[in-house]
């Protein structure tokens, strides 16, 4: 029997190939009738909600065409008086890895008040519009979208995504920066929403206090994955780019901020890409990638959310010459459950059985991600190469120092350690043998990855979490 690894396409699309997109924009204007007001026009009859959208684009600028794939959408909340344009860090930051933002410009002055309540349907409304565009022939967007939706919002923003995510089914997921008690109550709301929610906070932020107000709004929280993260010494406006309106109120209630703006919106950054990833993307490593960076220096993590990250072993039987009675078995063990396989060939069954020589991909799929990989039955007769390391193993994982690299047969070949962006960090040769350990206690905690290379240029990777 032989235990398998990913296959070496998949897993170096999934862990080194970050999405660059050149960003476009556009304006729209969509509307609810059922509801007067507004800003823009071109709508429709009722309240017309304009919207400025930033998307992963074939080149930079203004109603330049969508690029090519499918994109998840994020729409965002501006915080009180505060236009969208104060979140440029926003969209420089994700439309280049493939996420569609869409700000609503509605609700954005001081007079007359800002309506929580209206803004809070305006996130929905845009959500559900933008969605309906992937099979609208004529939109921009028809086809460019992946059917998941997100809403994420800054301070007042941020209270009325918790009104967008109460008793609402459509979006995947809500991210808080920040988020402000509103009217209605977001509070209130929390107890509604059942949608995976990331809230984020500054430890020394006045203008909304967390004990005031992101804590009680995550505390009310139902949602069967939900995650608190608070930067030390973090800032109420510093999620945004400078904003007038913004920073003078932090000048006059925050005290003790101890990061920079910049230092802020990097380890927001660290944050939100993952989950995104994981909740709107279907990428099922993100969420280790999230977890890591929430217990980074300088952020206190609560964590809510007791999803297991999939992990499987797949094994194989080769086939005898001229028959085809291979097999091929897998087996789930991690996930949140229930957890679906499905074989190439549609089959549900762990097992298949009087397979020819060949691979097979299947996929694994729980409630908020998929994994696709393949096995590979071999002809007996056939001496595979590369079979001296293909099921290596790693113990323990995650590790604090050592850890022993063990292979089924004598292996000779070079060992490579690299960081999450491929980076090489140290290179071993390994000659005729069975184990090696390797010393980790002096890497910064973090995902690295273990690739072993022999003579006939195979490689086989997997990864390591160093605590």
């Amino acid at each position: 029997m032989k235990k398998l690894t990913f296959t070496l396409s998949l897993l170096l699309a999934a862990l080194f190939t970050f999405g660059q997109f050149a960003i476009g924009t556009r304006t729209t204007t969509y509307n609810d009738p059922t509801r007067t007001g507004g800003t823009g026009s071109g709508g429709g009859p009722g309240r017309q909600i304009e919207c400025a959208v930033y998307y992963p684009a074939t080149s930079a600028g203004a109603n330049t065409p969508v690029a090519a794939g499918v994109f998840p959408v994020v729409v965002f909340g501006h915080g009180f008086a505060m236009a969208w344009s104060a979140y440029q860090n926003i969209w420089d930051h994700l439309v280049p890895k493939g996420y569609i933002l869409v700000f609503p410009k509605t609700e954005s002055g001081f007079f007359p008040a800002p309506s929580h309540n209206d803004f809070g349907l305006d996130l929905v409304v845009a959500s559900n519009r933008m969605l309906a565009e992937n099979s609208e022939s004529g939109s921009p967007f028809f086809q460019r979208i992946n059917g998941k939706s997100g809403i994420m919002g800054h301070s007042m923003g941020g209270g009325a995504t918790i009104l967008a995510a109460q008793n609402n089914y459509n979006i995947k997921t809500i991210v808080g920066l920040a988020p402000a008690e509103t009217n209605p109550s977001a509070i209130a709301a929390a107890e509604n929403s059942t949608v995976p929610a990331l809230i984020l906070s500054g430890s020394s932020d006045g203008v909304t206090p967390p004990e005031d107000h992101h804590l009680p709004i995550y505390n009310a929280l139902v949602s069967p994955c939900k995650s608190y993260v608070s930067i030390t010494g973090g800032a109420h406006c510093y999620f945004a780019n400078t904003n007038t309106a913004c920073d003078f109120g932090e000048s006059t209630s925050s005290t003790g901020i101890t990061v920079s703006r910049a230092e802020q919106q990097t380890r927001m950054n660290s944050l939100i890409t993952p989950w995104l990833d994981f909740f709107l993307k279907g990428d099922c490593e993100a969420y280790t990638i999230f977890q890591t960076a929430a217990e980074a220096s300088g952020l206190v993590l609560t964590n809510a959310c007791n999803y297991e990250p999939i992990e499987f072993t797949a094994t194989t039987t080769d086939a005898s010459v001229g028959q085809n009675n291979g097999s091929a078995f897998v087996s789930i063990i991690g996930g949140s459950f229930p957890v679906d396989l499905t074989w190439f060939n549609g089959s549900n069954n762990p097992e298949l059985t009087g397979m020819a020589p060949g691979t097979y991909e299947f996929t694994i799929t729980d409630a908020y991600c998929s994994l696709t990989s393949s096995v590979t039955i071999l002809d007996e007769t056939a001496e595979l190469q590369g079979s001296a390391f293909q099921d290596f193993q790693i113990f323990p994982n995650p590790t604090k120092a050592v850890v022993e690299l063990s292979f089924a047969k004598e292996f000779q070949g070079t060992v490579h350690i690299s960081d999450a962006s491929g980076r090489i960090l140290q290179t071993l040769e390994v000659l005729q043998e069975t184990t090696r350990a390797l010393d980790l206690s002096e890497f910064a905690s973090g995902i690295y990855m273990i690739s072993l290379s022999n003579q006939f240029g195979e490689v086989a990777i997997k990864r390591i979490v160093k605590e």
